[in-house]
């Protein structure tokens, strides 16, 4: 299927072969958001949910998240996350989730920054459904993703010699 790099010329799943590209500076960005009750935002905020400090705990559930992505998502590269950020900003009717990956690596790291993203919502979503039943999960996206300078030099298996990279 031309324009499926996932798929095969036999149709079949394969991971891309990322072997001959050049190592690089990545980073992405994604963010989504949960809809709560003002109630619910109040508990959180004076840090008074049963289960514990709700930020604190899906800031580091989207850390670990992210970094587990290759294990939760088929055919994802694992990647050598150098930086992992999960900022949470409360809003009037929610919680505003980003997360912020970092890599010098042959591949990109959106899938690391939106399973971060979903995560500390999910966490979020989790930590406070005893309290609040009107919970909504939207808008998780990634916002941006950009490559920076060629970090290495790869050997390039197909043209049989060294690229600088």
């Amino acid at each position: 299927m031309k324009g499926f790099t996932h798929i095969g010329s036999d149709g079949r799943a394969q991971m891309v072969d990322v072997s001959a590209k050049p190592m690089s500076t990545r980073t992405a960005i994604a963010k989504g958001k949960i809809k709560l009750q003002r109630r619910t935002l109040d508990l959180i905020s004076k840090d008074q949910v049963a289960k514990g400090n709700v930020f604190a705990t899906a800031r580091l559930a989207g850390i670990q998240a992210a970094k587990q992505t290759a294990n939760l998502i088929p055919l994802c590269h694992t990647l050598p996350l150098g930086d992992v950020k999960i900022d949470i900003l409360a809003a009037r009717d929610c919680a505003k989730v980003t997360c912020t990956a970092r890599t010098i690596a042959q591949t990109g790291v959106e899938m690391e920054a939106l399973t971060g993203v979903a995560l500390a919502l999910l966490t979020i979503y989790d930590m406070c459904k005893a309290i609040d039943k009107k919970m909504k999960i939207a808008d998780v996206r990634l916002v941006k993703k950009t490559k920076k300078e060629v970090v290495a030099a790869v050997y390039d298996r197909r043209n049989q010699n060294k690229r600088r990279a």
